[in-house]
């Protein structure tokens, strides 16, 4: 199914947000012929609005009859409408009764209070009021959807319903990826401890411009790269870092089945972590001066683009003490390679290991950097949550990881108020 950005002004290829592109059929003759939009529920769903709502606009922009409440999911809409037509209205639908009026995004709910309708956005925290002046405005008001209390543990978080819609929209939901096994079994095995716990970003002009050469698979050859990346010039170049960080670029789980351990600062991950590390050295401005698509680009050459332990050296190498800000603009290509729970623990443990053992000045900072991932959507409350009561050897000591989970804890507390509120507001 082809799938477009929810807000298509966004030309963007990471952007996050999909939803699959409107399908009609015309059904019918003379008086009696009507347009039936195939995928009504899943456009909806992606939207997180009713497709009665959807199904009503489109009636009201074009003045024409519909169906808003279909027994067999078959919206209709009375005459002959193409579906190029039906999608400039979507858009018009889904400025005016989706998107954030503060940060543009798609991630709101509507809260129907007082009679008022709110868009209340899970990314930015804005509550906007939506146009009581507008003809859907009335349906909306007079057809508001039914809603029970929710039991705690059966509700989802918001990171869980965006996981479902890309699952529904891509076929490439938040449970795998290429190569990585199901099982995550590695914190356990590695002496966890318990412990007391208490818009979107575009890319760089370059990233929109070379997207579709990433996707080819087409070999990148040495002399595109200006630095020899033979294997005798990366062997020696791992050769050159420091004992520790040979050690440490990688940490292999025990459950891992593609033959690509440790290897002593020779395995694949140590290549790339060597190739970032040495790309720094060459540039003027350090670290952040190394191309998001040359990292890419160089992980894909290498086969690891997928893999989850690729995050945990990403994680180590791609920022320096200026990581908040270096964050948002490294956003867009960790949401393309962080496509399960394993790979967030696995970036979350690389940036124990980097905040913690390499650079323990940063350790205050841990809930801006937290926070960071979160609002960039690199990091999901489930796992960060299970992440910040259990210290964990596995990316460093165990006093280490607790220093850092200790200074967690103001973020994780602002985690727990915020889901409290929301509980609190769908009571009322």
């Amino acid at each position: 199914m082809a799938t477009v950005n929810i807000r298509r002004d966004v030309t963007d290829p990471f952007y996050r947000y999909k939803m699959e592109r409107l399908q009609s059929k015309i059904e019918g003759k003379g008086n009696g012929i009507k347009t039936v939009i195939v995928n009504l529920s899943g456009v909806a769903q992606s939207l997180s609005r009713p497709p009665s709502y959807v199904i009503k606009y489109f009636g009201f922009e074009l003045g024409a009859q519909t169906n808003t409440n279909p027994s067999d999911d078959r919206w209709i809409i009375n005459g002959a409408h193409e579906a190029s037509k039906l999608q400039d209205y979507l858009d018009g639908f889904i400025g005016r009764f989706v998107l954030c009026k503060k940060c543009k995004n798609p991630e709101t709910d509507v809260v129907i209070k007082d009679g008022r309708i709110v868009l209340d956005c899970k990314a930015c925290g804005q509550r906007s009021d939506v146009d009581l002046r507008l003809k859907l405005s009335s349906f909306i008001l007079k057809n508001q959807p039914k809603k029970g209390k929710k039991d705690k543990s059966s509700k989802k978080s918001r990171k869980d319903k965006e996981q479902d819609k890309a699952s529904e929209t891509n076929g490439n939901g938040r449970t795998g990826s290429p190569g990585d096994s199901n099982s995550d079994n590695g914190e356990g095995e590695n002496g966890d401890v318990a412990i007391d716990a208490g818009s979107d970003d575009e890319l760089t002009r370059r990233i929109n411009a070379e997207a579709k050469e990433i996707e080819q698979p087409t070999e990148v050859k040495d002399e595109e790269w200006a630095f020899d990346v033979s294997e005798e010039a990366v062997k020696a170049r791992a050769n050159q870092l420091p004992e520790d960080l040979k050690r440490a670029l990688v940490v292999g789980d025990d459950d891992d089945d593609d033959g690509e351990g440790e290897g002593g600062g020779n395995s694949v991950y140590d290549q790339l972590g060597s190739w970032i590390i040495s790309s720094a050295k060459e540039k003027s401005g350090g670290v952040g001066e190394v191309d998001d698509v040359d990292i890419y680009v160089k992980a894909k050459e290498l086969g690891i683009d997928a893999k989850h332990r690729t995050l945990a050296v990403l994680a180590q190498t791609i920022f320096d003490e200026n990581i908040i800000k270096q964050i948002p603009k490294r956003a867009g290509m960790l949401k393309k390679m962080i496509t399960s729970d394993r790979h967030e623990k696995a970036f979350l443990g690389g940036t124990e290991r980097f905040v913690g053992k390499e650079n323990p000045k940063l350790i205050p900072q841990v809930p801006a950097i937290l926070m960071a991932y979160y609002q960039h959507d690199l990091i999901s409350e489930e796992v960060v949550k299970k992440w910040g009561t259990r210290a964990s050897k596995k990316y460093v000591d165990i006093a280490t990881s607790k220093k850092v989970r200790k200074a967690a804890e103001k973020f994780l507390e602002w985690l727990e108020n915020a889901e409290s509120d929301e509980e609190s507001e769908d009571e009322e």
